[in-house]
């Protein structure tokens, strides 16, 4: 189980015939390079310290700093900067300022650019050759603050009549496209301590083997030899031992002044923040993950807020994550997971995505994939597999509307536990994944929660459900809130303690669980059964899941990353179809979660009940959190119940919750009739779009037979990628 599958020894061979050079990007970077003769180069507004900072920097280090206004600019023109802007003007001083640094040599220094240099796109090329680029991203009212105190009131390219707000908001832009690492300064940081923040962020750059990953199952120290980065992770999902990867050191932890910042921002620029902390800048960089980011939250999304938090009833607010193109919370993760994932490719290789999935997943993932662009859509195909009737007829039309490009829905006559089982079987024998390697040239990977580049992209709007309760005055930043999650996989509930690990002060998390309760029984006992337990269907089908992929991520966070036990806990439950953690383990578990179930029927009796109280209309997944979160949260604190898809996807059984007859067969009908019932949220529209677009077709549908799903991969391949070539 330790070896190298091989799919994955393929991968690897096809990335050293690419380069001599480690696929990780980590040749890049050499202290010898970082600290010899490449400059440091700080970069920021007029007032955010940089001439302070760098002396405090080149001090510590022991190396030369440079000011470019009073080393480079006015030497240069023999006059201070201040004259020689009033003398020529804005425009002709940002050009004559940028011709005197393309003329700059220095190296091995510190250098302190002016506010105005990243304006200057030759200028900030050579520069940038030069060393690093580091952004001391500095809040505004803190600029404005020392610009007053040091009597500045205009600065270069600002006309009569802009306000220092919006000078500043504009230049941002420029700062975002030229930084290598961005230093987020919390509202009031000294000097002193900015300068200990771009210490740290240089000695992060330069320790790049300090940011690798570890599978669940694997012993550390033996895995220590072998460096597996961020780009491998995504490629691979799953860990060559049939683990899970995490990375080595944990999660970043961000101090309060530094979410104070985020508060205001918008959710990709929170993002933005987030996952720079959480993704090494050698294996994406700063620009790209930026660019990545803002497609992925922009106008495909129906709000403008992504994910906004609505009040809902007493001390409850509900986070509606679906307003993405397929109407649930796997879009988050999903609009931004395949353009990180084509990123990470090499060149050589087709990749065929493979998913299992209980309903939204497939459509979620169909939908990413497809707003790729360029060669990546000729070399990445994907394939869904899905219960046949384990999911809603609205979840089914949206998957089997993709039929064009390389993107495909297959329904199986099983449930998702199966369709799972089968992918990890394919992923786990040498001899298919070996077979498709050398004959289609063609390497498996997935898009389910267990791909590290699926998960982490949730741990976002779980910080930034909190952030917007403190924007709104509900709770002061450092207040505690609990969270309630309808939970199949875990994955979204592990996003949250991931969150509450980077600083988020989450107090618990609360996983609801429909009548297949196998983790709100776990929770409770410490014994993990699934002997003699059928999976039964529900109102709730994306939570109707008995063997929880993520809970093994689970395990390792709260026992202390211990490999030994995670592999010999899952490797009983796959040969047994069962576990039992000690009680010391249990309680720790029962430290971070809460976790309780709900009926068929208290489901529906939620909706109806809401929807009479308020006039908002909850799916059933909600109505699943809406009844644990009652019965386990104490109301001393506020809670945020995940909605995890829009009402209409499960629009027969709301049909049924609220007791309206005569329902329409077409789909596209029942929604309208469901929209204007409920007062709020409104009816989606890319979800009414898709189904009127698609209408209902046939789809295929394959018999419950291992060989039948490898047989349904190998034809996709042939359609996909034997086709173009």
């Amino acid at each position: 189980m330790g070896l190298l599958s091989a799919s994955q020894l393929a991968l690897r061979a096809v990335r050293c015939y690419l380069s001599p050079f480690p696929a990780s990007k980590s040749w890049l970077c050499t202290k010898a390079s970082l600290l010899g003769d490449q400059n440091i180069l700080l970069m920021g507004p007029p007032g955010a310290g940089k001439t302070t900072v760098g002396r405090i920097v080149a001090h510590r280090l022991g190396l030369p700093v440079v000011d470019v206004d009073d080393d480079v600019l006015e030497k240069t023109w023999r006059m201070p900067v201040a004259a020689k802007l009033a003398a020529i003007g804005g425009e002709r001083f940002l050009e004559e300022e940028g011709q005197a640094l393309c003329n700059f040599s220095a190296s091995g220094c510190v250098v302190s650019l002016s506010g105005s240099n990243p304006l200057h796109t030759a200028s900030m090329h050579h520069l940038k050759e030069s060393g690093l680029v580091i952004y001391l991203d500095v809040d505004s009212e803190d600029i404005i603050q020392r610009l007053t105190r040091m009597k500045v009131n205009r600065i270069v390219g600002q006309e009569a009549g802009v306000s220092m707000r919006d000078i500043l908001r504009y230049r941002k832009q420029f700062y975002e496209k030229w930084l290598d690492l961005r230093v987020l300064c919390g509202t009031g940081d000294t000097v002193e301590e900015v300068a200990e923040k771009v210490l740290k962020a240089v000695e992060r750059y330069q320790n790049h083997a300090a940011e690798t990953y570890v599978s669940t199952r694997s012993d550390s120290e033996a895995s220590s030899n072998h460096k597996t980065y961020f780009s491998d992770v995504v490629v691979e999902g799953l860990a060559t031992d049939g683990g899970l990867y995490v990375p080595r050191n944990g999660f970043p932890n961000i101090d309060a002044r530094e979410w104070l910042r985020l508060i205001e921002m918008s959710y990709p620029e929170r993002a933005l923040v987030l996952l720079e902390k959480c993704i090494h800048p050698l294996d994406v960089s700063a620009l790209d993950l930026r660019t990545m980011i803002f497609k992925a939250y922009g106008s495909n999304f129906a709000s403008e807020s992504v994910a906004p938090v609505k009040h809902l009833i007493r001390n409850q607010y509900v986070q509606e994550l679906f307003h993405g193109p397929t109407a649930s919370f796997k879009d988050l993760a999903l609009q931004l997971m395949p353009q990180l994932f084509a990123y990470c490719l090499p060149q050589m290789c087709n990749y065929l995505i493979l998913v299992a999935t209980s309903g939204d997943t497939g459509s979620a993932v169909l939908s990413g994939f497809s707003r790729l662009s360029g060669a990546d859509t000729h070399r990445t195909g994907v394939l869904v597999f899905f219960p046949e009737e384990g999911v809603s007829e609205i979840q089914k039309l949206q998957m089997t509307s993709f039929k064009e490009g390389n993107a495909r829905a297959v329904s199986v006559r099983s449930d998702f536990d199966f369709c799972q089982r089968s992918l990890k079987r394919m992923f786990g024998e040498s001899g298919l994944t070996g077979h498709l390697a050398v004959e289609y040239a063609t390497v498996l990977s997935t898009a389910n929660s267990i791909n590290w580049a699926r998960l982490l992209p949730q741990v976002v709007y779980h910080s930034s459900a909190y952030l917007d309760l403190c924007r709104d005055g509900v709770i002061r930043f450092g207040e505690p809130i609990d969270v309630c999650i309808p939970s199949g996989n875990f994955g979204n509930a592990m996003s949250a303690v991931y969150a509450k690990r980077m600083g988020v002060p989450i107090r618990k998390v609360i996983c609801a669980s429909n009548h297949n309760r196998i983790i709100a029984d776990f929770i409770a006992t410490g014994e993990y059964d699934l002997r003699g337990r059928p999976l039964m269907l529900s109102h709730s089908p994306a939570i109707d899941i008995l063997k929880s992929s993520n809970l093994e991520r689970f395990i390792f966070h709260v026992s202390g990353g211990d490999s030994r036990l995670v592999k010999e806990l899952f490797t009983r439950l796959d040969r047994q179809q069962s576990f039992q953690v000690a009680e010391p383990l249990l309680g720790r578990i029962q430290q971070e979660v809460l976790a309780g179930w709900c009926s068929e029927d208290d489901c529906l009796a939620a909706i109806q009940s809401v929807h009479a109280q308020t006039g908002y209309l909850m799916d059933t997944h909600t109505a699943v959190a809406k009844v644990v979160a009652d019965r386990l949260q104490d109301g001393s604190c506020p809670a945020v119940l995940c909605s995890t898809a829009h009402y209409g996807k499960f629009a027969p059984a709301v049909f049924k919750a609220l007791q309206i007859q005569n329902i329409p067969e077409d789909p596209v009908e029942q929604l309208k009739k469901l929209g204007s019932t409920a007062s709020r949220p409104e009816t989606h529209r890319d979800m009414m779009r898709c189904l009127e677009d698609s209408g209902r077709r046939g789809h295929a549908v394959c018999q419950a037979e291992y060989g039948v799903l490898v047989e349904e991969v190998e034809n996709m391949i042939h359609d996909s990628f034997l086709k173009v070539m």
